[in-house]
């Protein structure tokens, strides 16, 4: 008997399961789809041996102390203060806007005093703050505002920012001084040897068992469970009741190089030419010594796995359906980017899990009564035997199971004799 399931093996379910286990003692099953733990911020090395981040980069960054002291049991770090460049009018200028963009672009000597007049003057008045072109308008002007954000958010989003919440580019400053680091936060570093290796530490504890390339619904009738905690897409979960939540998707296109680097920065987006949104050479995030390189070039799109939750109106009140339903079902937890649609950095997920332990906890210390979920004789809801090669990984092994889902059965029976 498992005292949780629970599905998705990213930030939110690797950090709860790994609480569960090692503060309460809880016996935990972490399930996944795909076939590594990491959720999305998985990184492995290509066939050059360059270490890579499979969906995109994924730098660490968090003003939250409570956070960063929490992930630092699992990981060495590697200071690492992230610098992005902008393709604009033939230069590469720095992103966010600082004094040094505006003097680039405009052949200007200005200071800091000067460039903050410079802003004022470029600057549009809007009575009310709804949207993304309004935050960026006020503050900057169109002028700016085309040149770095309107293209972008174009791509990135397929909708004009006129269209799209204000919380989409607010979280991209405008400074008046040289500071061209994109993120301000007190502890910026990437782990020393990669995110999957701290995920791997989270879960190395003796009540953790991960399942990996299995779709939890083809398990959760064979496994007895008390609590589930469920971090995939909270539409998917009740089923589309109320249509899908929409959500943009990326793919990846991998370069890789006979040469120590390539690019001049990190990342290098292209806010105005190109099909792709931005740039990214791994080796400057990771700090790997390695006498080729590789890059991935990143486009975004409607179709795939589900990535950003889109912030508009309609979609929030979508979302507050869902989360009524959430919050009436019994013994499931709903945690992460996708079961909250929130648009969330990691270290947000992180506190948001830890948040969510803390709650269950209480609510065990107050003697709460918990109804067991599962069929604890191990009959369950009819497997398809003809699955598409859905096998299973127990205890934390990163393996690729090739196993039909007739075999998963067979496998989740004898789990439960063994248990």
């Amino acid at each position: 008997m498992y005292d949780f399931l629970i599905v998705g093996a990213g930030f939110a379910g690797s950090t709860l399961a790994e609480r569960l286990a090692s503060q309460m003692g809880k016996k935990v099953l972490l399930v996944d789809k795909r076939t590594h733990i990491g959720g999305n911020a998985y990184d492995c090395y290509d066939d050059a041996g360059v270490l890579i981040h499979k969906y995109g980069p994924h730098i660490f960054h968090t003003n939250s102390r409570m956070v960063f002291d929490y992930l630092d049991q699992f990981t060495k770090w590697r200071q690492y203060q992230h610098r992005v460049l902008a393709s604009v009018d033939g230069q590469l200028v720095p992103i966010p806007i600082n004094l040094d963009t505006i003097n680039s672009l405009y052949g200007l000597n200005l200071s800091s005093l000067d460039v903050d007049k410079f802003f004022a003057s470029m600057a549009e008045k809007r009575e009310q703050i709804r949207t993304s072109e309004d935050v960026v308008v006020s503050k900057v002007g169109r002028e700016l505002y085309e040149k770095f954000f309107r293209g972008y958010t174009r791509k990135q989003w397929g909708l004009d920012p006129s269209d799209l919440d204000a919380s989409v580019t607010a979280r991209v400053p405008t400074r008046t001084n040289r500071d061209a680091r994109y993120f301000t936060d007190a502890y910026q570093a990437m782990p020393l040897h990669g995110f999957t290796r701290m995920f791997g530490n989270m879960l190395s504890h003796e009540n953790i068992s991960v399942m990996l390339n299995t779709d939890y619904r083809d398990v959760k009738g064979y496994i007895p469970y008390k609590c589930m905690i469920y971090t995939g897409p909270v539409d998917e979960y009740f089923d589309n009741r109320f249509g899908k939540l929409p959500y943009r998707s990326l793919r990846f296109e991998f370069q890789t190089h006979d040469t120590e680097t390539y690019q001049s920065a990190p990342v290098i987006n292209y806010p105005n030419d190109f099909a792709y949104t931005r740039v990214t050479e791994f080796k400057y995030l990771t700090g790997q010594k390695h006498p080729k390189t590789t890059l991935v070039y990143e486009y975004s799109q409607a179709d795939g796995d589900p990535y950003y939750p889109i912030p508009r109106p309609e979609n929030a009140e979508i979302y507050r359906q869902y989360h009524e339903l959430a919050n009436a079902e019994p013994n499931v937890h709903f945690a992460g980017r996708l079961a909250t649609y929130k648009y969330y950095n990691m270290d947000q997920v992180v506190a948001q899990a830890l948040t969510l332990f803390n709650k269950i906890a209480e609510k065990e210390k107050n003697g709460s009564a918990v109804v067991y979920a599962g069929n604890g004789n191990g009959n369950g809801h009819a497997v398809n035997g003809n699955g598409n090669g859905n096998g299973h990984s127990h205890k934390n092994g990163n393996g690729n199971g090739n196993g039909s889902r007739s075999e998963i059965t067979k496998v989740l029976k004898r789990e439960i004799l063994r248990r």
